[in-house]
């Protein structure tokens, strides 16, 4: 909860439309043009470890060096629902580059959660925050909730709501922020 509080103080410690001098126009440009928003200063993202699906961990500070798209679920969720289709679209994408993709599933069984991801024909990796501590740390009040997080480990942007990720700005945005900082 004090690493939810510090993230929340860092941000309203920040004037309305300041600029920030650690992340560059170029990015704040294509995340707005992607309808990313952007925050006002980068946050260090809370460090976590939970199971993926497959039972290895997923431990958010082994991704350092790689940009993280972060995103808090549930399985009974529709607007969750309806955009894991275009989140699988960004994933297959992606790939095999500096993009990992976590979807992190909110106090929900394995098993259902497992079938769910079957059922759907979903293959980016998936992680339970089977006690919804880490969605209390990251702050969630409503998902889905996605995080985008840079290579250093600081959260860059966040969208709360559903989305469709499978668009042109969307891909410009993350390849230059992928790209930045090589």
């Amino acid at each position: 909860m004090k690493k939810c509080v510090i993230i929340l103080a860092v941000l309203l410690a920040a004037p309305l439309g300041a600029q920030t001098r650690d992340i560059s126009p170029e990015i704040r440009t294509a995340f707005s043009r992607a309808r990313i928003p952007v925050l006002r200063v980068k946050t260090p993202a809370p460090d976590f470890t939970a199971a993926r699906l497959d039972g290895s961990p997923a431990r958010l500070s082994s991704l350092r060096g790689k940009v993280v798209f972060l995103n808090f679920w549930a399985t009974w969720c529709p607007p969750c629902r309806e955009e894991m289709p275009s989140m699988e679209t960004l994933y297959q994408r992606f790939r095999g580059r500096d993009l990992e993709f976590l979807a992190m599933d909110i106090q929900e069984d394995k098993d259902e959660v497992a079938a769910f991801m079957k059922e759907q024909g979903l293959n980016f990796p998936a992680a339970l925050d089977s006690t919804g501590r880490i969605s209390n740390e990251y702050g969630i009040r409503g998902i889905p909730t996605t995080y985008i997080i840079d290579r250093d480990g600081n959260i860059i942007a966040s969208v709360v709501g559903g989305r469709k990720w499978d668009t042109q700005a969307v891909f410009d945005a993350l390849e230059l922020l992928i790209s930045h900082g090589r």
